[in-house]
C-alpha cells in the first residue's frame, strides 16, 4: 500500500519482516578465510543428537573445508554414550585421527529410578575409557529433566556428585550449556528483543511459572563450578551469559577451573566490542573458539575469524535475512596476533587433554 507526500511515495504499513534496509555507510572490509593457525572449533554438532540422522552426510566435504580454512579439529559434541558413542567415534575420531574430537553425553532417562546419580558417573567412566575427549552437558538440565519424583533439578543437585567425581577422576572436561539467551526468559511482547526468532521458534521460550528464571540456572552453574575446583568446566556460548560480561568477567576471575567458547555468540559480543575485547584480553588463556555452525561452511569460519582478528565495523553475524538472533550488526575485536592464537588453538589444546595428545 502506498501514500503520496508531495510527489514522493512512501510506503506505509509495511511489515518488519519486508524491511531490508541497505546500509549506505562504506567502510572498509577485510575477509580473512583462512586461520593464520591450525584451528580448533571447541563446539560443533557432527553425529546424530539433532534429528536422527548425521548432522554432516559428507565427512570428506566436511574435511575438504577444514582443510581450506585451516582449522586443525573440530570437537564433535554429538557422542552419547556406549553404541552411539563408539559409532561417533568410528566414523570421525579413529577413521580421521587428529581431525575430530568427540565428547561423551549422558543418559538422563537414568533419572526416573533412585540412585541415578551412581549410574551417571559409572557412564561417564565408561565413555572415558572408549575414547570420548569430555562431556557435554545441555540445557536441559534444570529446564526440562526430571528426577524419579516428576520434579525439575539442577546443575547443582547432591545427587550429581558422582558425575563431577568421575570427570575429576578421569580428567574428563566438562562443556555445559545452562539456560539460554537472556531474552528467551522474558515475556513474548513488542520489548522482547528476540521477538522474531522466539516467533519462529515457541519452544525456546522459557517465561512462565513452569520454567526456572535464568537466575536459578546461572546460580546453579556457579555453585557446581566453584564446589568442583578440580573439573575443567567450559561455559558453552561464552559462559552462558554473553548478555553480561561483568558476570561472566567475574565468573572467570573468581574460579580458575571456569572457561568460555564463543560458539553462536559473535552477534551478542559483536555489538558490545570494547567490552568483548576487554573480556579477552584480561582472561586471554580462558577462552576458545567455538562455532555451533553445523555443518561447518567456510563462510562461518571466515566471519568467526573476521571478528576476531579485524577491527572491521558494522558487518552482518550471519547471512540468514534476517539474521536469527536480532536485527543488528557486529564489529571486530581486532585482537592481538598472540591473543588470537590462543583463542583459535592453544587454550583448548591446552584444556582438553585428548587434543594436547593429538599433537
Amino acid at each position: 500500500m502506498t501514500a503520496e507526500l508531495g510527489s514522493q511515495p512512501r510506503i506505509v504499513d509495511l511489515p518488519l519482516r519486508e524491511f531490508i534496509p541497505e546500509p549506505m555507510v562504506r567502510l572498509p572490509q577485510h575477509r580473512p578465510a583462512v586461520s593464520p593457525v591450525p584451528a580448533v572449533d571447541v563446539h560443533n554438532h557432527l553425529g546424530r543428537w539433532h534429528g536422527g540422522d548425521w548432522s554432516t552426510p559428507d565427512v570428506g566435504a566436511l574435511i575438504e573445508v577444514m582443510d581450506a580454512c585451516n582449522v586443525a579439529t573440530i570437537v564433535n559434541l554429538d557422542g552419547g554414550w556406549e553404541l552411539e558413542l563408539d559409532d561417533n567415534l568410528d566414523r570421525y575420531d579413529r577413521a580421521h585421527p587428529g581431525r575430530f574430537l568427540t565428547f561423551c553425553r549422558l543418559d538422563w532417562s537414568l533419572t526416573r529410578e533412585p540412585g541415578w546419580g551412581d549410574q551417571l558417573g559409572r557412564s561417564l567412566r565408561d565413555s572415558a575409557e572408549r575414547g570420548a575427549g569430555g562431556v557435554k552437558l545441555w540445557k536441559d538440565i534444570g529446564l526440562r529433566l526430571q528426577d524419579e519424583h516428576g520434579e525439575l533439578f539442577f546443575l547443582d543437585d547432591a545427587r550429581l556428585e558422582p558425575v563431577w567425581e568421575a570427570a575429576a577422576e578421569t580428567g574428563t572436561p566438562i562443556l555445559v550449556h545452562t539456560a539460554d539467551p537472556a531474552a528467551f526468559f522474558r515475556p513474548l511482547d513488542e520489548r522482547n528483543e528476540r521477538l522474531e526468532e522466539l516467533l519462529a521458534h515457541p519452544d525456546w521460550h522459557f517465561h512462565g511459572d513452569e520454567f526456572p528464571s535464568i537466575e536459578r540456572l546461572l546460580t546453579a552453574l556457579e555453585n557446581a563450578v566453584s564446589a568442583h575446583p578440580e573439573v575443567t568446566f567450559i561455559g558453552a556460548h561464552v559462559g552462558c551469559y554473553a548478555e553480561d560480561l561483568s558476570w561472566v568477567d567475574r565468573m572467570l576471575t573468581a574460579y580458575p577451573n571456569f572457561n568460555v567458547d564463543i560458539a553462536a555468540r559473535i552477534a551478542e559480543l559483536g555489538r558490545q566490542p570494547r567490552a568483548a575485547r576487554r573480556l579477552v584480553l584480561a582472561h586471554p588463556t580462558r577462552v576458545l573458539l567455538g562455532t555451533d555452525a553445523f555443518p561447518p561452511r567456510g563462510e562461518d569460519y571466515a566471519t568467526y575469524l573476521r571478528f576476531l582478528a579485524t577491527d572491521d565495523e558494522y558487518f552482518p553475524y550471519s547471512d540468514e535475512v534476517p539474521p536469527g538472533s536480532g536485527r543488528w550488526t557486529i564489529s571486530g575485536l581486532d585482537l592481538p596476533t598472540a591473543v588470537l592464537e590462543l583463542v583459535l588453538a592453544g587454550n583448548a589444546r591446552r584444556l582438553i587433554p585428548r587434543l594436547g595428545e593429538q599433537r
